[in-house]
């Protein structure tokens, strides 16, 4: 997938979750993206990809602390569950691949359960 594909899915993920009050694009060159879709000024989600390393991260952050979180190092994808945001699940659900539009479904399970907006 390019960056470009993958700011278009971005862009497609923002508009179809109303949620969402604006997406922001941090950094975006050829090989690696970093976005955040906001919530609210203190809810956001923060998306980093960068398609040389094969590394992507996907983090729910709260009042500036990670709370839900899936990462994929050198391929290989891991999970911090809102109930231990520090902790690393390695296990067959947290190191499942995962695409932004499912991480995002994973998101409102946890803001509901968290009772967040």
């Amino acid at each position: 997938m390019t960056m470009e594909q993958f700011v278009a899915d971005l862009t497609r993920e923002v508009r179809r979750r109303r949620y969402f009050i604006r997406l922001e694009i941090l950094e975006q060159t050829a090989s690696q993206v970093k976005a955040r879709l906001f919530i609210s000024q203190n809810l956001f989600v923060q998306v980093y990809r960068n398609a040389r390393f094969q590394t992507t991260n996907f983090a729910l952050i709260h009042n500036e602390q990670r709370i839900f979180a899936r990462d994929q190092l050198a391929g290989t994808w891991h999970r911090h569950l809102h109930t231990h945001p520090d902790e690393h699940d390695s296990g067959e659900a947290g190191s499942t691949p995962i695409t932004l539009g499912e991480f995002l479904d994973e998101v409102e399970t946890v803001l509901s359960e968290l009772d967040l907006p």
